[in-house]
């Protein structure tokens, strides 16, 4: 696999689909959700994500977080925003794994890669398009930082709620996650990635002091039962 950067040609170019759509259509729960993506969706339909969930979103569960994906219609098996003719409705506001697409994301200790997805499209011959190009996003560099504090926010988290054996934990923290991400409108009049920047931080102060209050629960119970244990001893005795 060839790691590549934003300044890379690929071949990408796929003479705007003709109307194939393709990969609009089966894409399951593939298709999650950033914050970005919903800062986007936001302004191009007018709805925040209590609106958007009613048709057009859906809850999936991934690696222990419950995240929203583009929801597939019943019947067409269809993205909701794709039209009659085969084309993106929201095509300047797609979220980003559409406008990756065919190319994928990897993260490493230094940043972030892109590489081709060879058989991913079903257009064939395509042509050699720079990835900037491709993607169609205003800055570019600071677009690709949001991507790895987010990436590592999620491993972070699901790293953590692996370790915590209680279900409540891992409620608790979802809860927290998508209304503090996901449900909270943000203010279109506003720079996202400083909105972004503030939600981080408020989320890692309540992260870290659930975290510390479930390791105080976790620590107390194993007292209670340490002294429940020796007791019963001396009553055998």
């Amino acid at each position: 696999m060839q790691l590549l950067s934003a300044n890379d040609m690929a071949k990408l170019g796929c003479g705007e689909c003709g109307g194939c759509s393709a990969c609009c259509r089966g894409m399951g729960q593939s298709i999650l959700l950033d914050p970005y993506d919903l800062f986007l969706l936001q302004k191009a339909t007018g709805l925040h994500f209590g609106g958007l969930m009613q048709e057009k979103l859906e809850l999936c569960v991934e690696e222990g977080l419950i995240l929203p994906a583009l929801k597939m219609q019943s019947g067409t098996d269809a993205c909701g925003f794709l039209n009659g003719e085969g084309r993106c409705s929201i095509h300047p506001y797609r979220p980003g794994l559409c406008r990756l697409f065919p190319l994928g994301r990897k993260y490493d200790e230094e940043g972030l890669h892109y590489f081709l997805l060879e058989d991913a499209c079903e257009i064939r011959n395509r042509i050699k398009v720079k990835i900037r190009k491709w993607l169609e996003l205003p800055a570019l560099a600071q677009y690709e930082r949001f991507l790895t504090a987010w990436h590592e926010l999620r491993v972070s988290l699901q790293e953590q709620i692996d370790k915590q054996p209680a279900d409540s934990f891992a409620q608790e923290i979802n809860v927290k996650f998508l209304e503090l991400f996901y449900q909270k409108p943000y203010a279109e009049e506003e720079a996202f990635y400083e909105q972004f920047e503030k939600r981080r931080e408020e989320f890692m102060h309540l992260f870290m002091c659930s975290v510390r209050s479930f390791n105080r629960s976790e620590a107390n119970a194993g007292q209670k039962q340490q002294s429940s244990n020796e007791e019963t001893g001396i009553k055998k005795q």
